[in-house]
């Protein structure tokens, strides 16, 4: 049986020039104005979520955003 490695989740939100803001749960969003119905649950490996940078951070969701852009637009 193969095993998965442990996740950690970011709520991200994608502003209109691409910039990607991320939020710890939908609560502290909203808090921020943001609609929870534009949010996108993101499962971040542990590895990065515990020792990456926020930059990192934005740069694997922003991939991760994309990559489900063109799979919607396919």
């Amino acid at each position: 049986m193969e095993e998965h490695p442990e996740k950690d989740i970011l709520f991200a939100f994608r502003h209109k020039d691409g910039a990607v803001s991320l939020y710890a749960d939908e609560d502290w969003a909203m808090e921020r104005g943001i609609d929870p119905e534009q949010l996108v649950m993101v499962e971040i490996p542990r590895e990065l979520f515990s020792s990456g940078t926020v930059q990192e951070l934005r740069e694997y969701v922003a991939t991760y955003l994309e990559s489900q852009e063109n799979q919607m637009s396919s």
